[in-house]
C-alpha cells in the first residue's frame, strides 16, 4: 500500500478540519478510542488558502507522531482569516505511541498534494485528501 485517499467534511470550516484530523487518526490506529487523552500541544498556523492550512495542519500532526511519538485523539481549533491570511490556533490531545496498547494499521508519512481539494459545498464543507504510508 502506498496511498490512502480520504473525504473529510463539516458544517463548518473548522468541523472539516477536526474530520479529517480523525480520518488520518483512523488510517494509523485500529481503536482511535484507545488514545488517552494524557498529552497536550498547542500550535498556531498561517497560510494563503484553506487548502495549504489543512494540509499543514495535518502535517502538523504527522511532525508530533514521527518527532515524539504522540497520536492525537481530540482536537480543538479555530480559523480566522480569509483568503491571502488564514490563522489557525490549535489544541491536540493524545497519548504517547504504545504498541501494547495502540494497534497500528499504517504509518502515515505525508499529506499528499495530488488530487488534494477543499471547497464548500451547499451542506457546508468537504477536502479530498491523500496521504501516504
Amino acid at each position: 500500500m502506498a496511498d490512502v485517499a480520504f473525504e473529510a467534511t463539516g458544517k463548518t470550516l473548522e468541523e472539516m478540519f477536526l474530520a479529517a484530523a480523525d480520518a488520518m487518526a483512523s488510517v494509523q490506529i485500529k481503536d482511535t478510542a484507545a488514545i488517552e487523552l494524557k498529552m497536550e500541544r498547542k500550535f498556531s498556523l498561517k497560510a494563503a488558502s484553506r487548502e495549504r492550512l489543512l494540509h499543514d495542519f495535518l502535517q502538523e500532526l504527522i511532525f508530533y507522531k514521527d518527532a515524539e511519538l504522540l497520536l492525537f485523539g481530540k482536537c480543538e481549533l479555530k480559523i480566522t482569516g480569509e483568503e491571502g491570511a488564514y490563522e489557525l490556533a490549535a489544541k491536540a490531545r493524545g497519548d504517547k505511541l504504545d504498541h501494547a496498547k495502540h494497534q497500528l494499521l499504517t504509518d502515515v508519512k505525508a499529506v499528499s498534494w495530488h488530487k488534494f481539494k477543499v471547497e464548500k459545498t451547499a451542506k457546508g464543507w468537504k477536502a479530498v485528501v491523500i496521504i501516504d504510508v
